[in-house]
């Protein structure tokens, strides 16, 4: 290029901004570079002219170089280190040869630029305007006082735009922060390096609001920040929420505390494999945790519950279902001891257990003073059972004799002599006999003595369906003499549970079942009469009296009745 081509270009094609410029033919060799471009580069100008472009932009590619694009790449400097520039290349035709106009903008952050970026303008816009629909920015000087904010800072803060410039952050101070916390939040960026964290801010109207903030610092050549991007997202109900969470974290840690230190808690898997115990559940049952965990509850059962107990128990919480109940366990030692038990399941999004929570109470010496009153109560029965014996036997052989020894000799006077008043003291003997007889038998059957239960029931029951014109059914499938006390025990609920049924329930009929099962005896009373409602009649004497019976014997009672459909009594007596 000759010097007049060359001041033609000059006048035609140097940017009017100043920016630096570099002209290239398109063998890639330096045909002009102004002073600003001479400085970027640390070279005289008369060194560039003639040189390769190569030698100060390796990277270069001039007809890769899509016209109009901003590029970014990095530089040589004359001293051996590399620095970033941001340049646009425009091609154009002068005479017969085709020539590259380089146009570099000026860019001060020199610190976090990598290279092969390219931005086409349009882009760079979209790119801030999703930002400023999405985020809250500002832009500060060196020393904090704000230069810019977008619409959304304003939105949030609630401070207009001409209240916000010129100010610095302590405008949305909460207070919240310690002075270490903004110290250190300072001294990052001053360093040139990026702030991440979550900030407390207030805004106009006193309310508050957390941002995510993150704070990037610009560097000069020097490496030293002149401003400072701030990039926000609003997160106030993120740390609600994560508040909210913390306080119920610590309310359960609280109740977590109070129940372990006043409960046995244990937690298994859906098939009762235990993964957590508490120390109580250690302390009480002597087993250390290590030989607690992995195995289930049957290192601690004691034997004294039947097969339905537990299969009753497991029926309920594999339904969904609390169960609650008293056990009887045994600890490593030996020793036994109850816990009032509660089993909650734990379900999930089909409603079937995963986990099982069970929370029990020791009630050991409740239970001891329980069972010293049932034996106290089953000592009283027999007591009872055996005055009853004794005076039935005396009303049968002692007065019964002689009441029959007076009426043998009334007879004797009636064959001697016809007399009114002989045949009314013959009357009056028979029925006092009669009336001594079922005295003595309710007092005591001596059936029951001499013959065992069955008979002792069959016999009753003739003589209840005599007495009270009902009709009871009877079915046995008994094949195992029982002891004296269940024998007794038995027949005295059949017996009070029919006089009940004479009583109240105004029916014709009735069933009485004795059925000896796997590990015990059922027996069941039941009417189609009129029934009650269970929770509305008070425990009397006779119901009293079959549940301490039933307990005396290790038994169980049960009552249904629905009004009008009757009732039945079921009662269970172990082997």
């Amino acid at each position: 290029m000759d010097r007049d081509s060359q001041i033609q270009f000059n006048k035609n094609n140097t940017p009017a901004s100043g920016d630096a410029t570099i002209l290239v033919n398109e063998k890639g060799i330096i045909s002009d570079s102004n002073q600003r471009a001479c400085h970027i580069f640390g070279y005289e100008r008369i060194e560039m002219i003639g040189a390769e472009l190569n030698k100060f932009m390796p990277e270069m590619n001039l007809f890769a170089a899509e016209e109009g694009m901003i590029i970014h790449q990095f530089g040589k400097h004359r001293e051996g280190h590399d620095f970033s520039l941001f340049f646009r290349i425009n091609a154009f035709s002068l005479g017969n040869e085709n020539y590259f106009l380089i146009i570099f903008n000026s860019v001060k952050d020199q610190s976090r630029l990598k290279s092969q970026n390219a931005y086409q303008l349009n882009e760079l816009v979209d790119l801030k305007y999703a930002l400023d629909a999405s985020t809250i920015v500002a832009f500060t000087d060196q020393r904090g006082i704000i230069t810019y904010v977008n619409e959304k800072f304003c939105e949030v803060s609630k401070y207009s735009a001409e209240e916000l410039i010129g100010k610095d952050h302590r405008i949305i101070n909460s207070g919240y922060h310690s002075k270490e916390f903004m110290k250190e939040l300072w001294q990052t960026i001053g360093n040139g390096e990026v702030w991440r964290g979550e900030v407390k801010n207030k805004a106009k109207d006193g309310s508050y609001y957390w941002v995510d903030t993150t704070i990037v610092p610009f560097l000069n050549e020097k490496g030293k920040p002149f401003k400072y991007l701030a990039i926000r997202n609003e997160i106030t109900e993120y740390k609600q929420v994560v508040e909210e969470l913390k306080k119920s974290v610590n309310e359960l840690s609280d109740l977590k505390f109070a129940l372990d230190a006043s409960s046995i808690v244990a937690i298994t898997d859906q098939k009762g494999t235990i993964h957590y115990v508490n120390d109580q559940f250690c302390r009480i049952s002597k087993y250390s945790r290590d030989e607690l965990i992995g195995r289930d509850h049957r290192i601690i059962n004691s034997g004294y519950h039947p097969k339905r107990f537990f299969a009753d128990l497991w029926r309920t919480i594999a339904s969904g279902r609390v169960w609650k109940g008293e056990i009887k366990n045994r600890a490593k030692d030996g020793t036994y001891y109850w816990v009032d038990t509660t089993i909650v399941p734990f379900l999930d999004e089909y409603r079937r257990p995963y986990q099982y929570l069970a929370i029990r109470h020791e009630i050991t010496k409740r239970k001891k003073v329980e069972e010293e009153l049932q034996l106290m109560m089953a000592k009283i029965i027999n007591v009872q059972e055996d005055e009853r014996r004794r005076l039935s036997r005396e009303l049968h052989d002692g007065i019964g004799q002689n009441l029959y020894s007076h009426l043998i000799t009334i007879n004797r006077l009636q064959s001697e002599f016809n007399h009114l008043l002989l045949d009314q003291m013959q009357e009056e003997a028979t029925e006092i006999i009669e009336e001594l007889r079922d005295l003595s038998w309710a007092l005591r059957p001596s059936v029951l003595d001499d013959l065992g239960l069955i008979p002792a029931i069959r016999s009753y029951l003739v003589r209840f369906s005599d007495h009270s014109h009902i009709n009871v059914h009877f079915d046995c499938y008994l094949n195992t003499r029982l002891s004296e006390n269940k024998e007794i025990t038995i027949y005295r609920i059949i017996q009070e549970a029919l006089t009940n049924i004479r009583k109240y329930a105004d029916t014709e009929e009735a069933t009485v079942t004795i059925r000896e099962m796997e590990d015990e005896v059922r027996v069941m009373i039941e009417d189609k009469g009129k029934g009650f409602d269970i929770l509305e009649v008070s425990r009397g004497v006779g119901l009293f009296s079959m549940e301490e019976r039933a307990k005396a014997v290790q038994g169980s009672i049960t009552i249904q009745s629905i009004k009008d459909r009757g009732t039945k009594i079921i009662l269970d007596v172990p082997l």
